[in-house]
């Protein structure tokens, strides 16, 4: 009754919806960068949109299956394949036991994510399934997975009726994510706290240029490269809170976005802040991409979150739904 890691990927790790509540102990969130990819592949099988999923980079782990058992992926497209058989994101599919899941080449997008019917059986730590990896706690022991990482899955449902000898059954529905999702990387920000510190020729160009996501960017936050962009004066700010999509402007002239694993305090002067709607989008670029920014009212913002959490909750309906019709249909006990 579990999964087993037979070729290890790259940074692959066990991630919910993030460690909150601890900020202020110094305990950072960490999370899945893509939250909405990981609550669409939770949605995908019924499981709650928090619930552990893994997090895959390319080159993505060989995962062997010991159960038969429903699963779906979501964001990143690796080209997944169990055995010889394609399966799509987006999509639930059931794989067979003694089956591999593998991924052959990336298609789009930086991080996919794996959800495995009713879960893994793994411990919270701090109320969080997510692994710290600087802490070494949660997950599957504070690590990145590694060959020969066994781990043991709460479903004890027998699939074989719908399965039967076969290596893979997809489902015939798929989640459509395209309005969660930007083709242009073209990333929504409000103004942050200290935006007005920066002088009139920033204020224009900080929307106006193009700005790239530099090769030493990971998941505690994105560098960015572009024209420096300066403040009216020198001016030494006091620590404070910060978040995941906070836009800090470096002493350098340069932009840092801090992302899911973002230290818990900054004393940097927060110029912007990222909209949780273009976090998705964000989280799915590569290094070396160039995005733009477009400044929007903190209104703008709401509303998108707001779609954003109503797609996610009919999606959440709608795969309970269909599950159990399938189910019924297909006389699963």
């Amino acid at each position: 009754m579990s999964l087993q890691i037979i070729k290890q990927g790259i940074a692959c790790s066990i991630q919910d919806g993030g460690r909150y509540g601890y900020q202020h102990i110094g305990i950072n969130p960490t999370g899945a960068m893509d939250t909405t990819a990981s609550a669409i592949a939770n949605s995908l099988v019924a499981n709650h949109i928090n619930d552990a999923v893994i997090e895959m980079h390319f080159p993505a782990p060989a995962i062997l299956f010991n159960k038969t058992t429903l699963v779906a992926l979501s964001g990143a497209d690796f080209s997944a394949m169990v055995n010889d058989i394609p399966v799509p994101i987006n999509t639930p599919f059931i794989i067979q036991k003694d089956c591999v899941l593998h991924y052959t080449k990336k298609i789009k997008g930086e991080r996919c994510y794996l959800s495995i019917y009713e879960g893994l059986k793994i411990d919270k730590w701090l109320n969080s399934y997510s692994t710290h990896i600087i802490a070494k706690g949660g997950g599957f022991k504070g690590k990145f997975l590694e060959k020969g990482d066994e781990i043991f899955l709460n479903s004890e449902t027998d699939f074989a009726s719908l399965i039967q000898n076969r290596d893979a059954v997809i489902f015939p529905w798929k989640a459509d994510v395209q309005s969660l999702y930007t083709d242009d990387a073209i990333i929504k920000v409000t103004k942050g706290n200290e935006f007005n510190l920066l002088n009139e020729a920033s204020h224009q160009l900080f929307s106006q240029q193009q700005y790239c996501i530099t090769a030493n960017s990971n998941n505690m936050g994105y560098r960015l490269q572009a024209e420096a962009l300066v403040l009216k004066e020198k001016i030494q700010l006091l620590s404070f809170a910060v978040n995941k999509g906070t836009i800090q402007l470096l002493p350098s002239g340069q932009l840092i976005v801090l992302m899911s694993a973002h230290q818990t305090t900054g004393g940097y002067p927060r110029i912007a802040h990222v909209i949780n709607a273009s976090l998705p989008t964000l989280a799915q670029l590569a290094f070396n991409t160039n995005i733009q920014f477009k400044i929007v009212e903190q209104s703008e913002a709401e509303q998108a979150n707001i779609h954003q959490q109503q797609y996610l909750h009919q999606l959440q309906t709608i795969s309970i739904f269909r599950l159990n019709e399938y189910f019924s249909q297909h006389k699963l006990h």
